[in-house]
């Protein structure tokens, strides 16, 4: 019987052949002269800066109902490799704006119901022991538009990129609530920023105890004014509004506050006209990137499918590949390394034969659930709800070519 190892080894063989043909079709051009190097380059800056030929920006609203201090700008995933996100390009979402903070005279309070209510300097947490961890943000207003069908957005920044991942640094809030010492009734805790709008969120214990941590820093450097600096709360899987920024204190309690953000916001509404109410954790996801929407192939012949996925659950198990509308499904590989709570790059080798085709990615985390079709989770759902869609998302390819939103109905 022919072994496993052995038919993984002919099929790579097979795939590799492939890809030689297609890189000496691309090699058989005309050759160019290399362009002479000029005698002296760029002198040394004190902060690096990308080359000035990256023109990768983030998209962010410019509608004029919404000012730019309450609106979000877009991580543009097409235009991102493997699963750590630039700082620079991480998504941003402000309910008004970003402030100014010297990290001098900045403090976190844990009071409430603790035996010792304590005030920590931005210093006071670099003292302590330190934890640095890969995990994804997301917020969970992330893909709306796609609840009815794709609107009008039509490449995968615009309808997907409020999604980033970065290595985040900093200090665990159990050892903070430790130092505090936690009072048997305290069971959640009002976690309040410092921005103009004192944004807070309710946070259960159990989470808190678990492995919640404060970061100071983001991707090897203190955190940037617009990721919360100096100091931010940090959930890790769960709803991006609960990880709250520029952190100013934690209350701890014996039920939850029901502050404006978690009633009249980030609450997602049923068919039947009730709310479901602190649904923190974001659900297992995945997107095809390249090719992806807005995008035109060249012609037929080998391109390679690439996309992330994640779950708030834990770790991806598999991603599947399908080119047929759903009908059938293939394995995708995941690139290393697969993390729990992060992105986690996939990709998969198509040979385009020039027809039209409407293909998606769905994945299946380590917990077993597999990322639903959009429309079945509509019919539970249903379409008053801004957050939580974490529907399959589909592309469309015409003989041209031309890659559109193949949510759209």
């Amino acid at each position: 019987m022919e072994s496993k190892s052995r038919r993984w080894f002919l099929g790579r063989g097979a795939l590799g052949a492939m890809w030689s043909a297609a890189l000496v079709a691309c090699r058989a051009k005309p050759d160019a002269a290399p362009a002479e190097p000029r005698a002296l380059g760029a002198a040394v800056s004190p902060y690096g800066s990308r080359s000035k030929f990256e023109k990768t920006t983030r998209f962010f609203n410019q509608n004029t109902k919404v000012p730019l201090e309450e609106a979000s700008s877009r991580t543009p995933l097409h235009d991102t490799y493997g699963i750590i996100t630039p700082s620079s390009l991480h998504f941003e979402r402000h309910h008004s704006g970003v402030p100014e903070i010297d990290p001098a005279t900045h403090t976190l309070t844990i009071h409430g119901l603790v035996d010792r209510p304590l005030a920590f300097a931005v210093a006071d947490l670099k003292r302590m022991p330190s934890i640095s961890r890969i995990h994804f943000l997301e917020c969970s207003g992330n893909s709306s538009s796609e609840w009815r069908g794709g609107g009008a957005e039509t490449d995968v920044q615009r309808s997907h990129g409020l999604t980033s991942c970065s290595e985040w640094t900093g200090v665990s809030v159990a050892l903070l609530l430790n130092e505090c010492g936690v009072q048997p009734a305290a069971t959640w805790a009002l976690a309040e920023g410092a921005d103009a709008c004192k944004l807070s969120r309710s946070i259960p214990i159990k989470k808190l105890m678990d492995d919640a941590f404060i970061a100071y820093a983001q991707n090897g450097e203190p955190l940037r004014p617009e990721q919360g600096y100096p100091m931010r709360l940090f959930l890790p899987g769960w709803e991006g509004n609960s990880n709250v920024k520029w952190l100013r204190r934690l209350k701890l309690m014996d039920q939850p506050a029901m502050s404006r953000e978690e009633t009249s916001k980030y609450t997602d509404l049923m068919p039947d006209g009730t709310a479901r109410q602190f649904t923190f954790d974001m659900e297992p996801k995945s997107l095809i990137t390249r090719p992806s929407g807005g995008d035109t192939l060249p012609g037929p012949g080998l391109y390679e499918l690439t996309g992330i996925a994640w779950s708030g659950r834990g770790a991806i198990a598999s991603v599947e590949i399908t080119m047929d509308g759903g009908n059938t499904w293939q394995p995708a590989e995941l690139q290393s390394p697969v993390l729990p709570k992060a992105h986690t790059r996939f990709r998969w080798t198509w040979k385009w034969d020039g027809k039209e085709a409407l293909f998606a990615s769905r994945c299946t985390d380590e917990t077993g659930y597999t990322q639903p079709p959009l429309p079945q989770l509509v019919e539970i759902r249903g379409l008053n709800s801004n957050y939580h869609n974490n529907g399959i998302q589909a592309w469309k390819i015409t003989a041209d070519g031309k890659i559109t939103n193949g949510n759209r109905a």
